[in-house]
């Protein structure tokens, strides 16, 4: 772990991310507070506001992937989290001037710029990482998102009651700059920041887009375990959707409707404490066992925890429940975090990646839309846990049937290239 901190390039990254995920976190976290508040009778507004964030994927992602491996990645990070500065100012005026439909624009569009943020950092990590800190960084990577479920949800509450939705929203922005200040004043080697070369005008025709774009679809069909993990993105993707906005809605319109604020923050931090425990035994965890095991253990888990969580009538119990769970969500976030660049070439990443995020996000904002069409006149909190449930489970045994031959194919040819090679 020290070893990662002595590259100063990843200090810096590491940094540059913690500042834009952590003024996010506060900036959403208390503008789903303010719906809420100002349109407690209209739940679906805050579902709405959550769908801002996944529906722009389905409209960027065949150029995002693309342009992480043709372009200037440091640029596009760089410039990404500047454009959701600038945005995030108008979002201010918007917010300051009671526009509603506006604001969800801003979202919108502020959604669309952070697209290409992840796939230029991803490629930018993985090209200053040697391929056995790949499960460190993404471990690391937990704690930091463990750490944002603790705090990020506290903060968003005490910046809203303290500051108001505009000085949430102000924080949001400065982040945004200081990540981007941090990400240019990075320095990377060429074939890291341009891992096939200078871009040229006829690799941005649309032809040579599509094709770009095909030929990451390719490269994942011909690797059949990097295939078969991203196939359950899908479900991952629809089950992220509804857990956006269930707690809330569970706290809400369930178990504490006069206080679902300071619940719905120690739901978040109760799974935050999970994240941190479960990240400190996730990478001996994956070494001792498989990645393979961990994946399909954890997901099956989980699938168990949504439906005790369906059955919660406590609102203590629901949280006991969601500090379990986040144990259990650490090492397989670890396991997918470190295993896809590990199966990836990094002149491959962006375009994988590309197709990573749209089939989760099109699962995230088909189940949004789905809660904002049925909650709550058909389907109920419970019966929301329950469909979730069902989805993980599905999704554990069919990593179960395909993910463990494929290891062990990929291990077997992995020790017959080293005995060849020696």
């Amino acid at each position: 772990m020290i070893a990662l901190f002595q590259n100063r390039a990843f200090t810096k990254l590491f940094l540059a991310n913690f500042a834009s995920q952590l003024g996010t976190v506060v900036g959403n976290m208390a503008f789903a507070f303010y719906l809420l508040d100002r349109f407690a009778e209209q739940p679906y507004y805050a579902t709405l506001a959550e769908l801002m964030y996944a529906l722009p994927t389905l409209f960027v992602f065949f150029v995002v992937g693309v342009a992480a491996d043709r372009l200037n990645r440091k640029r596009i990070a760089a410039n990404s989290d500047w454009i959701r500065a600038a945005l995030t100012a108008l979002l201010l005026l918007a917010v300051h001037l009671n526009w509603l439909v506006p604001a969800f624009a801003l979202l919108f569009l502020r959604s669309a710029a952070s697209k290409f943020f992840a796939p230029a950092e991803a490629g930018l990590l993985q090209g200053i990482l040697a391929e056995d800190q790949y499960i460190q960084a993404s471990g690391l990577n937990q704690t930091v998102a463990g750490l944002f479920m603790l705090f990020g949800m506290g903060l968003g509450v005490i910046a809203y009651r303290t500051f108001g939705i505009e000085g949430a929203v102000a924080v949001d922005g400065v982040s945004f700059l200081v990540s981007g200040a941090l990400i240019a004043s990075c320095r990377f080697a060429d074939e890291v920041v341009l891992p096939n070369g200078p871009a040229r005008r006829e690799h941005f025709r649309w032809n040579a887009v599509w094709s770009d774009f095909r030929a990451g679809l390719s490269y994942i069909v011909r690797n059949r375990l990097l295939l078969a993990i991203i196939s359950g993105y899908f479900i991952f993707g629809f089950v992220n959707g509804v857990f956006a906005v269930l707690p809330m809605f569970t706290m809400k319109y369930k178990l504490s409707p006069e206080h679902y604020q300071t619940y719905s923050s120690l739901i978040m931090i109760c799974l935050g404490i999970g994240f941190l425990l479960g990240s400190a035994f996730a990478a001996p965890l994956i070494k001792k066992l498989s990645p393979a095991l961990v994946l399909i253990g954890g997901v099956l888990l989980c699938g168990g925890m949504a439906f005790a969580l369906g059955l919660a009538d406590a609102v203590w119990f629901y949280l006991a429940l969601f500090l379990i769970l986040g144990v259990i969500i650490a090492p397989i976030n670890v396991v997918l975090g470190g295993w896809v660049p590990e199966l990836t070439l990094p002149s491959q990443i962006g375009r994988v990646n590309a197709w990573i995020d749209p089939i989760q996000m099109l699962a995230h904002s088909l189940s949004l839309g789905l809660v904002a069409l049925l909650f709550p006149a058909i389907v109920s909190i419970s019966a929301m846990h329950f469909v979730l449930a069902g989805c993980l489970l599905a999704a554990g045994l069919y990593y179960g049937i395909v993910l463990p031959p494929l290891e062990r194919r990929r291990r077997l040819a992995a020790a017959q290239q080293r005995s060849a090679s020696s």
